[in-house]
């Protein structure tokens, strides 16, 4: 009950950091008991925690001793299946060199214990005391669609995308894409193509990192997957039923610009990645794979027009975007996990 009172007189700080290609984005929100008071903003050109990340950030930490960092986990070996069950995941994956939770008892997600090792070494001087998985943030956002429907959703950041099918809230298959790691070929490609002929293109938890003890590199991390599932997430109306398709594409139609070159060509892999992960999809025997008509985008770049009428044209596929703001999203998952929302 003392605890409690004391924290009531102190502000709470919530840092959230989110990697891209080779910046990082840190977004701070000051919250009092009610509620969000103040928020800032900063972009930093490193991906690791510098001086000038570590003295912003420890300028508004040092402001309450009530404050938590969370992180957009960036591994590029991370993933979700299709169950909760243990004696399931050798089905899908090997995750013996994983950490992995069940997400409000139907799926789980996963990534690297090494990758998580070398994130929290990396922001030692500062601690990370939550990592949250994009397919958290997937089924967050769009849970009032996932809930309702068999849909494709998916997270576009800057050289990541992670897609998710979900059939009335259950996951059915994801895969996380980096596509820094192809987009040396894929550039090879498009330009090879182009020269030949013309193309017309127009939640409910996070990785506690407190629970997790590192003594030294050959370590591994303890296993998380007995933590208690929390409850799902409040449903986030943030598409309106009402709405007609012809109304809701028109609407992605005027968000959209039309592409320069570097967007062209980044919207082009990720069209070709989108439309590979489909593929195997529908081919994998694993999987339970079933034909695919809506494809809902949550934007954290601001994708061109080209992305939506290739997956359009090409796939037939009906396609929503609605741009997101990740980083103020990974607070907005800090705050369900501490129980403020």
């Amino acid at each position: 009950m003392l605890d409690k009172f004391f924290e009531a007189l102190y502000l709470k700080v919530f840092v959230n950091i989110v990697l891209k290609n080779s910046s990082t984005m840190v977004y701070i929100e000051m919250y009092s008991k009610k509620g969000a008071i103040d928020n800032i903003q900063m972009e930093f050109e490193t991906t690791t925690l510098d001086e000038k990340m570590l003295e912003f950030i420890t300028r508004y930490t040092k402001e309450s001793p009530y404050y938590y960092i969370a992180m957009l986990d960036s591994s590029s070996l991370q993933g979700a299946l299709p169950t909760c069950s243990k004696n399931r995941f050798s089905y899908y994956k090997d995750l013996s060199n994983y950490e992995y939770k069940c997400y409000d008892g139907k799926w789980t997600y996963y990534t690297s214990k090494t990758e998580l090792y070398e994130l929290e070494k990396r922001y030692e001087l500062i601690g990370l005391d939550f990592i949250f998985s994009p397919f958290v943030i997937l089924a967050n956002y769009f849970q009032d669609k996932i809930n309702s429907s068999l849909a494709l959703y998916a997270l576009v950041q800057e050289g990541f995308i992670s897609i998710a099918v979900f059939k009335e809230s259950q996951l059915l298959y994801a895969e996380h894409l980096d596509i820094a790691s192809k987009g040396d070929a894929d550039d090879i490609l498009l330009s090879d193509q182009m020269a030949d002929e013309e193309i017309d293109l127009d939640l409910d938890s996070g990785i506690d990192l407190e629970s997790i003890t590192i003594e030294d590199e050959s370590s591994e991390i303890d296993n998380f997957s007995d933590i208690e599932d929390l409850d799902s997430i409040e449903e986030i109306d943030e598409f309106d039923d009402s709405k007609d398709i012809e109304e809701e594409l028109l609407e992605s139609d005027e968000i959209l610009e039309e592409a320069g070159n570097a967007t062209f060509n980044e919207d082009y892999q990720r069209f070709s990645m989108i439309q590979s992960s489909i593929a195997r999809f529908y081919k994998d025997e694993r999987y339970e794979s079933q034909f695919l008509e809506n494809i809902y985008i949550a934007d954290g770049v601001g994708v061109s027009s080209d992305l939506k009428k290739y997956l359009e044209e090409e796939m037939f596929l009906n396609v929503y975007i609605r741009h997101l703001e990740v980083d103020s999203e990974v607070c907005e998952l800090l705050k369900e996990e501490l129980g403020l929302l």
